[in-house]
């Protein structure tokens, strides 16, 4: 599969591996038979409901379509409304582990995900998604129009995790942290950090390391005299020393 670069918060890159098509496609069929699924359902529901009633029948046609809409409207917002809450994926998403992010490293906002949803007129309802196919074909970051337009990707999480790719760390029981302003870093940070320091260490990467120490120590108002990659380590550890005993 091929990979999309990513450009942090921290101006440091992050390698992701690009959704297949194939995965995108399995995604979509998924989420497409639960929403059938529940337009049938929710229309034989209403059906029995209204079988003998005769306001409902009485109705005009446009007092009809008005009450068919209302009744099948979550279906039309589903993928907007999952995506919104669950950072980038729907049923469909989250089963083939693959999500939405954003290419310049910043969270996904509602806007974004509203004009991928809208594009989806143009990229999948119209010629069966042959729009989609081309477009995710012949773009770099393999984007449908939707995801050229809100700056966003398709990218899978199939990658086997272990302890060295999370922000979890092995520390002794008797650990001696050295840096208490290591809790000025959230979560998210730390995974970042730890993402960009496990790649740049592997690639022998000294720029980015030194651009990612510089940052770390802004952030947590610090100045060590100790080698880059050793004061990393340290920063890493204490990091889930407190975390770990709060």
């Amino acid at each position: 599969m091929s990979e999309i670069q990513i450009n942090t918060t921290q101006n440091v890159n992050i390698n992701f591996t690009q959704a297949a098509v194939g995965e995108r496609v399995v995604a979509h069929v998924i989420d497409l038979v639960i929403k059938i699924v529940y337009c049938v359902l929710i229309v034989l529901f209403f059906h029995s409901l209204v079988e003998d009633s005769e306001s409902y029948y009485s109705l005009d046609g446009w007092s009809k379509t008005a009450i068919y809409i209302m009744i099948l409207f979550p279906a039309l917002i589903y993928t907007l409304v999952l995506e919104s809450l669950w950072e980038g994926q729907t049923i469909g998403k989250k089963i083939v582990k693959i999500k939405v992010v954003k290419i310049d490293g910043y969270q996904a906002t509602f806007v974004d995900y509203i004009i991928r949803w809208f594009f989806r007129i143009v990229d999948l309802n119209m010629l069966s998604g042959f729009v989609a196919l081309i477009a995710i074909i012949m773009s770099e970051k393999a984007q449908r129009l939707g995801g050229m337009s809100s700056g966003t990707a398709v990218i899978s999480q199939k990658q086997k995790v272990r302890i060295s790719h999370t922000i979890m760390e092995e520390i002794g029981v008797d650990y001696k942290p050295q840096f208490p302003s290591v809790i000025q870093l959230s979560d998210n940070d730390m995974r970042i950090v730890k993402e960009t320091f496990v790649i740049a260490k592997k690639g022998k990467d000294v720029d980015t390391l030194n651009k990612l120490r510089a940052k770390v120590e802004q952030v947590m108002e610090v100045k060590s005299d100790k080698e880059t990659i050793p004061f990393i380590n340290i920063v890493i550890k204490d990091f889930n020393f407190y975390t770990q005993n709060m």
